[in-house]
């Protein structure tokens, strides 16, 4: 029997506490198996969990998922405290730190005009924390475990940091017809059609830049507003039977339809 006290309300070092029981001797054979590795994914897939409850604007549902993902932090924090690398101490020390440095115009003296200044400001500070000396630097600190849209956004907005971008989003546009081009040609030629879909879509994002639009959202957007009328498409072909015994065009005037009445 784990000598533990329980009670109505716990608190931040319950938690600790508690990962440090299920990871130790006699504790549970799960959690004392796992590594960074193995429970990488759950970090991600609780991150997103997140982020579907701030969608959702679940008061309720945001602050269990918060807590899913405060666990991922303590966890791994409880391998490298085993290992005597560093400690959830070490991590709020660190992060505290780098709040106080980053915000000198809180914390220090500094004076800014607004936010624009702030994320400056920010910038900044960080590349002289992170020894960035190019701009290559900071372009190849971008994560490269980031969702490949968002990465591909924020590549482009460093790379403009360094003067490299178009002066106007027509220069975008051009760019984005032209690797259309490349693209139809490597599907004629039998070339290489994965590398052309990769430049369309980075170019698709660059765009996106230009006009103040997050491509990660506006491509969930569109999931979401596919799987609604699909749906909806398939409702309709069922009053004709199954529809896959009916043949595009005719589910492609359903569809139109269906997009019709949405407007």
């Amino acid at each position: 029997m784990i000598n533990f006290l329980q009670r109505d309300k716990y608190g931040f070092e319950d938690l600790i506490r508690i990962m440090e029981i299920l990871r130790s001797e006699g504790g549970c054979p799960w959690d004392r198996e796992q590594t960074h590795e193995s429970i990488r994914m759950n970090f991600i897939e609780e991150t997103y969990e997140v982020i579907e409850a701030i969608d959702r604007k679940d008061t309720t549902l945001l602050r269990e998922e918060l807590g899913d993902v405060l666990i991922q932090v303590v966890f791994h924090a409880q391998i490298e405290k085993e290992l005597g690398s560093f400690n959830i101490d070490d991590v709020a020390d660190g992060v505290c730190k780098k709040l106080i440095l980053r915000h000198p115009h809180i914390f220090g003296d500094v004076k800014v005009s607004g936010s624009g200044e702030v994320l400056e400001n920010w910038d900044n500070i960080k590349r002289c924390e992170k020894g960035q000396k190019t701009h290559f630097d900071a372009l190849d600190s971008v994560a490269r475990s980031l969702p490949a849209l968002m990465r591909a956004e924020k590549l482009q907005a460093k790379a403009k940091k360094a003067g490299f971008d178009w002066p106007s989003i027509e220069g975008a546009f051009d760019k984005l017809g032209e690797e259309i081009g490349e693209l139809k040609l490597a599907i004629s030629e039998d070339g290489n059609i994965e590398e052309e879909i990769g430049d369309l879509l980075f170019s698709v994002v660059n765009v996106a830049r230009f006009l103040n639009v997050n491509p990660e959202l506006a491509l969930d957007k569109a999931n979401n507003k596919f799987l609604s009328r699909f749906g909806r498409l398939e409702k309709e072909a069922e009053k004709h039977g199954d529809m896959r015994d009916m043949n595009i065009d005719e589910l492609d005037k359903l569809w139109e339809r269906i997009k019709t009445f949405e407007r």
